[in-house]
């Protein structure tokens, strides 16, 4: 399938990179709005075609699919933008802010028969797919804490008052979206929508959310997200049942994976998988759904609802803790 870029930063390398271990996943454009970044990228990965309009690469026909990894406030309407010319589109997350949002992109690549995803890590490795087949061995669980805390290489850039992106919330971004989406796909994934939703969040001079933590309160037991993009932590996260416990080092890759019971320590996943490794799995899903014959199929949906569960909870965060989008 012969796939479009856009964005020019490290999370586009990293795709291109980790697509080379994908069979039949092939780079065939890149996009930025600067036309000599946009040479520069195409000659650096080896591709012909480089675009620095999104309608004359929209009316590509040698283009199947798109991966969009602009900023956050660009996706949904870059991504309805590619639907809409019949483009098959993976999204980097946050692909949308709001839920709403997300619900009319699944309805138009749904009524245009084609496929719109989120590039999200956590629910496509093998750490994911481990946890999820061998939960029943921690017994009856009743809490667990995802902690993910990453200092940002743009927070000094932020303290000498400059304004990144990333710390930017004019750009729909901030540590919830950036990160705490992690934490949120894991509950979603495993335990789906909470009943209930307690959070807050540290909130930096210019509004941004630098630090937050939330309390997801499901029937029968209570799961703690912590996220920072102001320090580090360096302690595993936890899914506790009263048989055992998994224990892992990256919410996002689920990699560090342990399973404990009693005195006994199993290594599941080592720590040092590689990126290409762990981001293949959201590439892998997004290109078998395109080549399916049946495309909406049981995977197409877990994707589907997971990505509206988070997009759900993070609007309720969003909302409980006063952000300024």
């Amino acid at each position: 399938m012969k796939y479009a870029t856009i964005g020019t930063s490290w999370i586009t390398e990293s795709f291109i990179s980790s697509s080379k271990t994908v069979k039949n996943m092939d780079l065939y454009a890149v996009y930025s709005r600067n036309e000599k970044k946009a040479r520069e990228f195409a000659q650096k990965h080896g591709v012909a075609v480089y675009y620095t309009e999104l309608s004359a690469m929209a009316d590509d026909k040698n283009i199947e699919a798109v991966y969009i990894a602009s900023p956050n406030v660009c996706h949904y309407e870059q991504s309805r933008f590619f639907l809409e010319h019949g483009k098959n589109v993976i999204c980097e997350k946050p692909a949308t802010t709001t839920k709403a949002q997300m619900e009319e992109l699944y309805a138009l690549a749904e009524k245009n028969s084609l496929i719109y995803t989120e590039a999200i890590m956590t629910v496509n490795t093998e750490g994911f797919r481990l946890i999820s087949e061998k939960i029943d061995l921690l017994g009856k669980i009743r809490s667990a804490h995802f902690d993910f805390y990453q200092l940002s290489s743009k927070y000094p850039l932020y303290i000498n008052g400059e304004n990144p992106n990333i710390f930017n919330p004019g750009m729909h971004t901030g540590c919830l979206m950036d990160i705490g989406v992690y934490n949120l796909y894991l509950a979603a994934g495993l335990f789906g929508m909470p009943e209930k939703i307690i959070s807050d969040s540290v909130m930096l001079p210019n509004g941004c959310d630098a630090a937050g933590s939330s309390i997801l309160c499901y029937k029968d037991k209570i799961v703690t997200l912590n996220y920072s993009k102001v320090g580090q932590t360096y302690s595993y996260s936890e899914i506790i049942g009263d048989n055992g416990t998994f224990m892992f080092s990256s919410v996002s890759q689920l990699s560090g994976l342990y399973f404990r019971h009693k005195d006994n320590i199993e290594m599941l996943i080592p720590e040092d998988v590689s990126r290409d490794e762990i981001m293949s799995g959201e590439i892998s899903l997004f290109l078998g759904l395109c080549e399916s014959s049946d495309i909406y199929s049981e995977k197409y949906f877990f994707a589907k609802n997971t990505a509206l569960t988070v997009r759900e909870m993070c609007d309720v965060i969003r909302k409980n803790d006063g952000f300024l989008f």
